[in-house]
Formats: C-alpha cells, sequence, structure tokens
C-alpha cells in the first residue's frame, strides 16, 4: 500500500489550519480537552460518490429524490478531495459513502480511494457490505484506504433476520471478508426505538471481537431523510445511551474526556479490553489534555494500534522522557487495571472505541451546534455540517441544471432485488 509522506509546506499548512479552527470554535469549547484545532481540524468529511442504495431503510438520510440523482462525474469528485484538502489539511479523515459507494463502477471506486490516498488524505469506506467483496476490500486497501466501517442493524431489514442480535452472523461475516487485510474495522448500528433494549448485548458482541474490530459507532435516530421511522422517544437520549454502553462493558466510561466540536453531538471512550476486563484508557480531562498538548501531531496509523502505542512510546522516550513520571498517577491507575487483566487474558488485549454520533433532527436545527460541528459532507463548493446537509440535501445533491419534479422525479429502489443481493451475498 503506497505511504504518503507530508511535506514540510503541508505540515506548516495543517499547523496554520488548526491554529484558525480552533481560534472560530465556540468560547466555550476553546476547551484543553478539545480535539479540533488541536489534533485536527475536523473529526471527518463525507464523500459522497452516489446517492444510489441497494437498501431502503426505515430510518434513512437520503432523500425521496436521491435514486434519482446521477452519480458525480469524477473530475468533480476529486476536486471536492482538493477542496477538502485545502479547507482542512492533509491527514484529514474522508468518508467515501453514498448510498452505498460500492454501487459505483468499480474501476471509479478504486480510483476515487486511490486519489484521495494520493494527495495526503485518510479514505474510509462506508459501505452496508451487501457488495463489499474481499477482493474489493483488497484491491482498495493496496490503493489507500485506511478504514472499512460496516453499516449493520435492523433498520436495513435484511430478510431472514429478526433481532440486532440475529445479525451478529452478518457481522461475523463481514469480519472475517475483512480479516487479515490490514485495515481498521468499524462497525456502525443505528439506534432507534425499537432494538434500544438489544444495545447492551451488541456491545457485548464488540467486546468479544475487540481488536479486530477498532470502533463500534452508534447513530441515534433522527427525523431527517426518507426513512418511515421519524422522531425518537423519550427514553433514546445520549444520556440514556452513555450509561446502557458502561452498564453492559461493567465499569465506569469517561464519556466527557474527550471533547470534538459541540459536546451535544458526539461523545466518544477509548477503552482496552483484555479477556473480561474492559478498560477505560483516558480516564479524565486533564489526562487528555496533556496529551492533545505534547502529542496532537504526532501520527498514529490505525491499523496497527499496537506498533502506533509502540512509536509513540519511543517519540516520549526521546522528546519527552519525564512525561511518563509527570503523568504517574494515571499510568498507575492504567497499569493497574491493566496488568491483572493481561495476566488472566494470558497477554491478549485489543483496543476498542464507542463512539455516539447525536443526529439533529431536519426541523430543530441549532446554529450553535452547525457552527461548531466536526463531521461535514463535501458539496461542490466546499463543505457544510451533515446535520444541515440532511437538512436540506436536495438543495446540495441535485445538479442546477435539473429542475425537482420535471427533470428529476423521486423514486425508491426495488426492495425485492436488494434481498437477492442479500442472499447472494451471504
Amino acid at each position: 500500500m503506497p505511504t504518503y509522506e507530508p511535506t514540510p509546506a503541508e505540515h506548516a499548512e495543517l499547523r496554520r489550519l488548526l491554529g484558525n479552527r480552533f481560534a472560530v470554535l465556540g468560547a466555550p469549547f476553546q476547551a484543553d480537552n478539545q480535539v479540533l484545532g488541536r489534533r485536527s481540524t475536523v473529526g471527518c468529511v463525507a464523500l459522497e460518490i452516489t446517492q444510489r442504495c441497494n437498501l431502503d431503510c426505515t430510518l434513512c438520510y437520503l432523500s425521496e429524490y436521491s435514486e434519482s440523482v446521477p452519480d458525480p462525474p469524477l473530475d468533480e469528485i476529486k476536486h471536492k478531495l482538493d477542496n477538502i484538502k485545502r479547507i482542512f489539511g492533509v491527514q484529514t479523515n474522508v468518508q467515501i459513502t453514498g448510498g452505498d459507494p460500492t454501487l459505483r463502477k468499480r474501476d471509479e471506486l478504486v480510483e476515487i480511494v486511490r486519489y484521495c490516498a494520493s494527495i495526503g488524505l485518510s479514505p474510509a469506506l462506508f459501505t452496508n457490505g451487501i457488495r463489499a467483496s474481499r477482493e474489493m476490500l483488497q484491491e482498495l486497501r493496496d490503493v489507500g484506504l485506511v478504514d472499512i466501517a460496516f453499516h449493520v442493524d435492523m433498520t436495513q431489514e435484511r430478510k431472514g433476520y429478526t433481532s440486532e442480535i440475529a445479525l451478529n452472523e452478518v457481522r461475523e461475516k463481514y469480519l472475517e471478508r475483512a480479516r487479515g487485510l490490514g485495515l481498521a474495522v468499524i462497525f456502525n448500528t443505528t439506534v432507534h426505538d425499537e432494538n434500544l433494549a438489544e444495545i447492551p448485548a451488541l456491545v457485548r458482541f464488540f467486546l468479544r471481537h475487540a481488536g479486530e474490530l477498532g470502533m463500534a459507532s452508534f447513530q441515534m435516530q433522527a427525523d431527517t431523510g426518507r426513512g418511515a421511522l421519524r422522531a425518537r422517544g423519550e427514553e433514546l437520549t445520549k444520556e440514556r445511551l452513555r450509561w446502557i454502553i458502561t452498564e453492559a462493558c461493567g465499569t465506569d466510561l469517561s464519556w466527557e474526556s474527550v471533547l470534538i466540536g459541540h459536546p451535544k453531538c458526539h461523545n466518544i471512550v477509548y477503552t482496552l479490553v483484555a479477556g473480561d476486563a474492559v478498560i477505560d484508557l483516558f480516564d479524565g480531562e486533564d489526562v487528555v489534555a496533556r496529551w492533545l498538548r505534547d502529542f496532537a501531531p504526532v501520527p498514529v496509523d490505525r491499523t496497527k494500534p499496537v506498533q502506533s502505542a509502540w512509536a509513540l512510546f519511543k517519540h516520549i522516550a526521546r522528546s519527552n522522557p519525564g512525561w511518563l513520571l509527570q503523568n504517574a498517577p494515571w499510568m498507575g491507575r492504567l497499569l493497574g487495571k491493566l496488568v491483572p487483566a493481561l495476566l488472566r487474558s494470558r497477554g491478549k488485549v485489543g483496543k476498542l472505541s464507542f463512539f455516539i454520533q447525536n443526529f439533529q433532527d431536519a426541523q430543530h436545527l441549532d446554529p450553535e451546534r452547525i457552527d461548531n460541528c466536526s463531521f461535514h459532507v463535501a458539496t461542490r463548493d466546499g463543505t457544510v455540517s451533515m446535520c444541515e446537509h440532511n437538512a436540506k440535501r436536495d438543495d446540495y445533491i441535485i445538479p442546477p441544471n435539473l429542475v425537482r419534479g420535471k427533470d428529476i422525479q423521486p423514486s425508491r429502489p426495488p426492495i425485492a432485488a436488494v434481498h437477492a443481493a442479500t442472499r447472494s451475498a451471504s
């Protein structure tokens, strides 16, 4: 796989962009544990390479017109990638998504990933996995793909599956499909009123696969797009979801330690899993603040967590050998939990992050959250907040030369064909 080495000029430009990003954050969010402006200019940017999808989910951010919108040409896609680098700098995380991106011609998808990596961005493929064969993933990895994110949950109405636990069969197949390719694997789950009770068992499934699975991302139900399900019920709150995940892990998790943009939008915790022990890696805002202050610029390869941890340790030993002594209380707490767990698990340990994405309802956008957003979508002219994009999707996706209702009509995918494709992929 090609490795991109940023030039000194690109490093300097990234430092400038980081400074600018931190400066425009709202004053309450210019905190020492704020990731934006310190380690990243943005959490990620979604690059939608098609609006077509081979599922018709009960919760879906696409619009009624999405299926009729022609795929943007490669030149336009590359222009958007150039804009992402210009706006956010080298090493920005790019979600290559849709619709489902695997519905693009395969050679075009490969070229998009290749170009993204070739200009110093970090490409991830976000897919329902139906068409994402191992051969396709290998080819994409060979040209620079970093992450593979599989979206699997009951909103997709995959034929033959009646619960999230039953869908673990699909998740196991997808893990096997990506195993050994050197990709960082993510599972995306839409959390809604109907599957909230199954989240604890799903968390325990993710814990059993910690290491080969790098992140479990939970996207909360929102009233946006074309789906049949609309606004969430009163029980589904970010605080409730955090509590459910924490209880399933069996240990306290520091959901407030890491701040990414606006605190109402996301939460993330980083854990180490050794046997049945789940260890919160960053158990305080002060710990995160010191990491960001001292080591924010140090690159981390998500596909090689053990090697990256060792590289970071060597960096500390060379550049700031007193750091571990200065942070002895945190190190003591971490090792006090980790060492006994490693002895019980015979040295087996895996890293697993839990991420919560709290999307906004289309009719109730909070300007403060939009202004401090860390999740953007690439448009023809630049980028916008994902929640704003979902709320006004047709304004962004329909080419200016097409008139909705005249040149372009509402359309949905044929669900029978989806079920056939699901069976054949299985």
